[in-house]
């Protein structure tokens, strides 16, 4: 298994996430979206899992920020240039991606 976790320190189910593989002595990595965020490559690996869509997080403090619910915007391009509009955590494994705190998920990819 080839573990990364993509999110903030601050973000609860990102804390669960970590947690549930440092419960299982999984080796992660974790990459703060806060520093570094997805690059092209990451991004559409974890859309062939993810629709593009489901990844905005429009309801959080970084999306009204920058009003981004009145702007007509190409969501691919904005989250590569703002990651911390990302919906977190995303867990990545290889080709397959999830998005929130789903242990069901990682308990399969075992």
């Amino acid at each position: 298994m080839n573990i990364q976790i993509f999110g903030t320190k601050k973000c609860q189910d990102t804390r669960k996430a970590e947690r549930y593989f440092k419960e299982r002595r999984v080796k992660y990595q974790f990459i703060d979206l806060h520093i570094k965020g997805l690059s092209k490559g990451e991004l559409k690996s974890v859309t062939s899992s993810i629709p593009l869509n489901d990844l905005i997080d429009t309801e959080g403090k970084e999306y009204r920020k920058r009003n981004l619910k009145y702007i007509v915007h190409d969501v691919e391009q904005i989250l590569l240039e703002q990651p911390l509009l990302f919906k977190t955590p995303i867990v990545r494994n290889g080709k397959k991606a999830t998005l929130g705190h789903a242990p069901d998920i990682w308990k399969s990819w075992e």
